[in-house]
């Protein structure tokens, strides 16, 4: 316990691990920005990657600026704030708005339909934060497009809404500079995306929608010192060497759970932490959020060897070896965000790289210039609204989708994963969703659920990068009304379905398993799908 920073860690082997952190002193020399703390191979990227360490101060004059312009577009009726970012640039924001219980758009995905809803609501009100730290996001760089001729065709003048967090020099920079964007936050370059929270990536969204920003400082600034003392006590050594232990022996699954927490949406924002810092080189730990904590949440159920379960606030159904952190979210930030850094140590790999995002984004690129090349995957059958598209291999036999759930277990070892992406409507198909507690209950494996394009610039590291014990279902849609992307010669539908076909083009090509279920009608399909994987747990 550290001030209202709660972590309980049931792990006794991690005890070893713990010990020897403590002798290395590794948590004085993170605090003070060893580039060695990862092993030569790192030390180049660690050495732009550590002002995280410093943001409980660093960021405070973003403060006032956030404040001086939420006054100024408050005074001109502009109320409602929209957030264009993925990964890094939207986790964290959601989380801190959601936890503030303020309201914050978030727009993270490439579907038409959530793209034109988002452009239909409150247009005369609304401010666009467009926030990407290359500047070169594809998925963002197409919403500010779309926001500048809505705003036009609205006879609102588009620059003097939008609002720009980027990196110093970046093509977005220079765009927003040139174009007379209302106001440009450079971002500390010296921070990775998914160590972000408490930089202008997180701080500006936040609080122009109107969070008090300062507490989030203030919270991580007082638990600064204890996170920085050589001491079995510190917390963040405590679960990083939770962690690390572990991996070391075999349990390389994190099941996240929430429970009785003022936080909300916490595991979401874990889940790029933990996926990206250390799923690489064959190695890494997977992150498996399960939503509430409750004896009904199969997640639990499953966790089994392979897994560590950890709740985000006081578990209602604990369990053994159960890890519990607890506190203040800009504690919890940077808790985990020095928790991870230290078990990427006891991995023994490089937790600020991510070698493995940009050869799907560069698959996606080349299907946009040739759409007709599509995923590669041969179809195999239909059913009602559903096409299944996968290799023979992959499928094992199956002919019908009540076949196909009930034979899911047979794609990975006892001991992998299955992962469920919906390339689809977040809101308006929101029940797909409901699949990740079937697949789970009935393979009887560690099951994940996320959204395409989001996922992408969270889990997507490991599941390239990761352990190779993964297999992977796809579920896209057609498109009733696209949208089309302003000065581009493609439209959001296409743009979704590139993403999906150049992440299966990667997968396949490493060896993964990979079967998309293509709904020719969305409604129908999911009811479908929910079916059949109901199916399989009787």
């Amino acid at each position: 316990m550290t001030g209202d920073l709660r972590v309980e860690v049931d792990q006794p082997d991690g005890g070893a691990v713990l010990d020897q952190l403590v002798k290395d002193d590794v948590a004085p020399a993170l605090a003070r920005k060893d580039t060695s703390l990862w092993g030569p191979d790192a030390e180049s990227e660690a050495a732009v990657r550590l002002g995280w360490v410093d943001l409980p101060q660093t960021s405070r004059p973003l403060l006032a600026e956030i404040d001086a312009l939420r006054a100024d577009f408050r005074q001109e009726g502009l109320d409602h704030v929209v957030l264009a970012g993925m990964g890094g640039s939207s986790l964290a924001p959601e989380v801190i708005a959601a936890t503030a219980r303020v309201e914050l758009t978030v727009l993270d995905s490439t579907d038409p339909g959530v793209v034109r809803r988002a452009l239909a609501d409150r247009l005369e009100r609304t401010v666009l934060v467009v926030s990407s730290k290359s500047g070169t996001t594809v998925e963002t760089d197409s919403q500010r497009r779309a926001y500048l001729q809505a705003f036009a065709e609205a006879g609102i003048d588009g620059p003097s809404r939008m609002v720009v967090v980027t990196d110093p020099g970046s093509p977005l920079a220079k765009i927003a500079e040139s174009e007379g964007y209302r106001k440009v936050f450079h971002a500390d370059p010296d921070v990775g995306g998914r160590y972000s929270a408490l930089t202008a990536f997180g701080l500006v969204p936040a609080g122009l929608a109107g969070v008090d920003t300062a507490d989030l400082l203030d919270e991580a600034e007082a638990v600064a010192a204890d996170l920085a003392a050589s001491s079995p006590s510190n917390p963040a050594l405590a679960l990083g060497a939770a962690l690390g232990a572990a991996h070391q022996l075999g349990r390389e699954k994190v099941v996240l759970a929430e429970g009785a927490t003022s936080i909300r949406g916490f595991a979401a924002w874990a889940e790029q932490l933990i996926a990206e810092s250390t799923g690489k080189r064959g190695l890494g730990l997977l992150p498996v959020d399960v939503g509430r904590s409750t004896a009904q949440t199969p997640g639990w159920a499953t966790a089994g060897p392979d897994a560590t379960p950890v709740a985000i606030g006081t578990p209602e159904h604990p369990v053994e070896g159960q890890i519990i952190t607890d506190g203040p979210l800009g504690a919890m930030f940077f808790l985990w965000e020095t928790a991870v850094a230290v078990a990427g140590r006891v991995i023994g790999i490089n937790p600020f790289d991510q070698p493995d995002v940009e050869e799907a984004k560069r698959q996606a690129r080349s299907l946009l210039d040739s759409p007709g090349t599509g995923d590669g995957l041969p179809r195999a059958w239909a059913e009602g609204a559903v096409e299944v598209y996968a290799e023979p291999d992959t499928l094992g036999g199956a002919r019908s989708l009540d076949h196909l759930f009930g034979s899911l277990r047979q794609l990975v070892r006892p001991t992998g994963y299955l992962a469920v992406q919906a390339y689809l409507d977040r809101d308006a198909d929101a029940d797909v969703a409901k699949l990740r507690d079937l697949v789970a209950a009935g393979s009887g494996v560690q099951t994940t659920f996320g959204w395409g394009p989001r996922f992408l610039h969270s889990t997507g590291q490991y599941h390239k990068g990761g352990h190779r014990d993964g297999a992977f279902v796809q579920i896209t849609g057609d498109v009733r009304e696209d949208l089309a992307v302003p000065d581009r010669p493609y439209t959001f539908g296409q743009l979704q379905r590139a993403q999906a076909a150049g992440d299966a083009r990667v997968l396949v090509k490493t060896g993964r398993p990979v079967v998309r279920l293509h709904l020719t009608d969305r409604p129908a399909g999911i009811r479908q799908l929910l079916e059949s994987a109901g199916k399989a747990n009787s």
